[in-house]
């Protein structure tokens, strides 16, 4: 038993080490990222853009491999399941982090318990747009003509429980507004109604709508954002209008498996902002519309918390269910 307790003792150093060892070695062969959307799309566009300048800083491949369905459940549940260890990497947005706990009563993954914040990778803020024969000259013509009919205007989204249907949601709330939503499957079928005057309007991230904005099939009244976005200087914010709780963008960020140690996981993150703050990186995040990030793991949790607080709460109020 003497001998036992001693072999034992003499282990514990060795276990110490260990985690500081792997973050030392870490990586030593290919990180698989997971991006819950099909090719193409904004999260899409992110992971390659971000993973191809990690990948030249850590000198190992980083493997994008996009896995869509169950609203981002299946990619954030092959996560959770993951080893702990540093090499899968999930692409994880508003939807995976963030609505989803409330919008379905029951879901093969917990992201608070199974998932660990990284880092916010970027922001994708929402602009309200509307078709070239709207008749509303500007975002509070709008919002007085939707509020003169209750129940008569309908307006688009890129899904049900969306970021953009549900800052849309935020604007009815804001604003004393009852629209009809209309969910379309993608950003994409929806803007092309809104340009063909199928339905008056939605909210929509630059990214999907820069094509749209800047061929003039839909025009931009107002961004959801703090300060006003650098690509659409003359778009006022919803603030500017009298709108202040209306700030509402897609929030994409990395998180790993949540056994993967704290060491590993800040690694990861210096490895991923440092590569976020390459100026092409940057340059190319900027010109498709993302508003590049790179916060700490400590930062993105915190942020995370409030975000639940904040639009579970809406959710609750305005009983919207994916169930």
């Amino acid at each position: 038993m003497k001998r036992l307790i001693a072999a034992c003792m003499l282990a514990l150093p060795v276990l110490a080490a260990s985690a500081p060892a792997m973050a030392q070695s870490y990586p030593s062969r290919p990180i698989r990222w997971l991006v819950p959307y099909p090719p193409g799309g904004g999260s899409d566009f992110l992971a390659r853009t971000v993973g191809q300048q990690l990948s030249e800083q850590v000198k190992q491949p980083v493997i994008i491999e996009n896995k869509a369905g169950g609203n981002t459940a299946i990619a954030a549940a092959e996560t959770a399941r993951s080893p702990g260890d540093g090499y899968t990497i999930l692409n994880a947005d508003n939807g995976t982090m963030v609505f989803n706990t409330a919008l379905y009563s029951k879901l093969v993954y917990n992201a608070e318990k199974d998932l660990a914040p990284v880092t916010l990778v970027g922001r994708f803020p929402m602009i309200l747009v509307v078709g070239p024969g709207s008749e509303a000259k500007d975002a509070r013509d709008f919002i007085a003509r939707a509020k003169a009919r209750p129940g008569s205007v309908n307006y688009g989204s890129a899904g049900a429980g969306s970021p953009h249907h549900l800052a849309m949601e935020l604007l009815e709330v804001s604003a004393g507004l009852d629209m009809v939503h209309v969910a379309y499957r993608g950003a994409a079928p929806s803007l092309a109604d809104v340009a063909g005057g199928q339905i008056p309007a939605m909210m929509v991230d630059l990214a999907a709508g820069a094509a749209f904005i800047k061929n003039n099939r839909v025009r931009p009244l107002a961004v959801a954002n703090a300060t006003r976005l650098p690509q659409l200087p003359d778009v006022p914010t919803f603030a500017e209008l009298g709108f202040r709780d209306v700030e509402a963008a897609a929030l994409v960020g990395v998180v790993a498996p949540a056994a993967t140690p704290p060491e590993v996981v800040n690694t990861l993150y210096k490895q991923i902002s440092a590569a976020i703050a390459q100026p092409s990186v940057r340059q190319r995040l900027v010109d498709f519309g993302v508003e590049p990030v790179g916060s700490t793991p400590q930062q993105y949790a915190e942020l995370l918390t409030r975000e639940r607080e904040r639009w579970h709460k809406l959710i609750r109020d305005q009983k919207i269910t994916l169930d």
